[in-house]
């Protein structure tokens, strides 16, 4: 039997051969691949992928067998993908697999004069593998979701502000099988000052839509881990929370261990794909719904004042408070979201919303400048009293109950008259 080594000099010669004929393309180290470790650094979100594929042939040449093998696996990748998306597995040609084979993932190979054996991975287009089995409309994906990777690793939070393990993981972890869009910034430019860790915890939706239209994506997703190690050199342990949205919902979490710091990639790869498996799991089952803050509303017309509801709702409250045993009257604690480009506009809500008969207090509970702020009032009567006066007085008020989010409209032109250019 022949001896089996790595050849970099064979891997290359292949790598540019195939590049030039339109074929798959990965280049390998010195080393044999394990574990995944020769993957392509950047992500084929609009791939297949089909992995644990094993080959062991023979060729006139190590290059020859090489390629021998890589065709074999994307063979047999093909027949795999095409049973689970419900075809019948037959066989295509070979020059139609290679118009259609975006990468081959070097899980393990062993390279020998004349022998190649390797467990290999297969990466499909998606569009045109679907448009050749008839799925094309079918395992449709999320809508584009931004993923900032939050690691907490000696007690000290971050994102973007450096390298960090977590974000190497989600870099390495490829998402084509998976029913979630994930966007995700690189970590390098401005990322690092538009997403940092006081960016999480600002509610403000306004900043956030800024934010996703710079990345093309129009939710959040924020996967968190936090680092435990035990004693230098020692067990890891993390503590993953799958999270969502700008109010950082949680969805779900996990613990994972291992009892070396050099199996901490191995930990934080385990991590990303149980993130994975629990933000599908929230789509599937209608968890993973888009705030409806981050979505873009035009201005509407503004509404005139209506002098007699106004009137109508300040004599209501008035007769209540000044009668309490005529009505049955209730305290609300209402969440009120509104728009607050400047400290005026905190301070100029505020007095409108204490201006209201029955209000008694209106504080700002969540500021967000340049954003939309939070306030909490405290009401002497039922939350829908509240939207109504809100309405006379103009505002345009979305929601129900004790969480309401309000706008003012944006005042039209002053009308012109016609000149008056009449002589004598």
């Amino acid at each position: 039997m022949s001896v089996l080594k790595s050849s970099r000099g064979v891997a290359l010669a292949l790598t540019l051969a195939l590049a030039a004929s339109g074929g798959v393309v990965l280049a390998q180290g010195d080393e044999p691949a394990t574990g995944g470790a020769a993957m392509a650094a950047s992500d084929s979100s609009g791939s297949y992928e089909v992995g644990g594929i094993d080959v062991d042939v023979t060729g006139k040449t190590a290059e020859a067998a090489r390629y021998a093998g890589w065709r074999l696996a994307q063979r047999k990748g093909w027949s795999m993908l095409s049973q689970r998306l419900g075809g019948s597995g037959a066989g295509i040609s070979d020059g139609t697999l290679d118009g259609m084979v975006s990468g081959i993932v070097v899980e393990n190979e062993q390279i020998g004069p004349n022998r190649y054996v390797a467990r290999l991975g297969v990466l499909f287009s998606r569009a045109r593998a679907g448009s050749i089995l008839g799925v094309a409309g079918l395992g449709q994906r999320s809508s584009p979701m931004l993923v900032v990777p939050l690691q907490y690793s000696g007690g000290v939070g971050q994102v973007f502000e450096r390298r960090s393990d977590w974000l190497d993981a989600w870099t390495r972890f490829r998402s084509g099988n998976s029913s979630v869009d994930y966007v995700r910034p690189a970590g390098t430019g401005p990322d690092s000052l538009l997403i940092n860790l006081g960016q999480i915890g600002r509610p403000g939706r306004l900043w956030w839509r800024t934010i996703l239209d710079q990345y093309g994506a129009i939710d959040i997703l924020v996967p968190t881990v936090r680092l435990y190690r035990q004693w230098p050199g020692g067990p890891v342990i993390g503590v993953f929370e799958a999270r969502h949205g700008p109010d950082n919902r949680m969805i779900a979490s996990f613990t994972l261990r291992v009892s070396t710091t050099d199996g901490l990639p191995a930990l934080l790869d385990a991590g990303v794909k149980r993130m994975d498996e629990a933000y599908q799991a929230a789509l599937r089952d209608g968890r993973l719904l888009t705030d409806a803050g981050l979505s873009y509303t035009p201005p509407s017309e503004e509404l005139p004042v209506d002098d007699a509801a106004l009137d109508q709702a300040a004599a209501a409250a008035a007769a209540t408070a000044a009668d309490p045993g005529s009505a049955a009257v209730t305290s609300s604690v209402v969440s009120v979201q509104f728009d607050t480009p400047g400290a005026g506009a905190v301070a100029n809500t505020e007095a409108a919303l204490r201006a209201i008969p029955g209000v008694r207090t209106a504080l700002t509970s969540s500021l967000a400048l340049g954003g939309v702020s939070v306030m909490r009032v405290g009401f002497d009567g039922d939350p829908a009293a509240l939207v109504a006066a809100l309405e006379a007085r103009g505002w345009q008020v979305q929601g129900s109950g004790t969480t309401l989010r309000i706008r003012r409209p944006l005042l039209p032109p002053p009308s012109v008259g016609a000149a008056d250019n009449s002589s004598g």
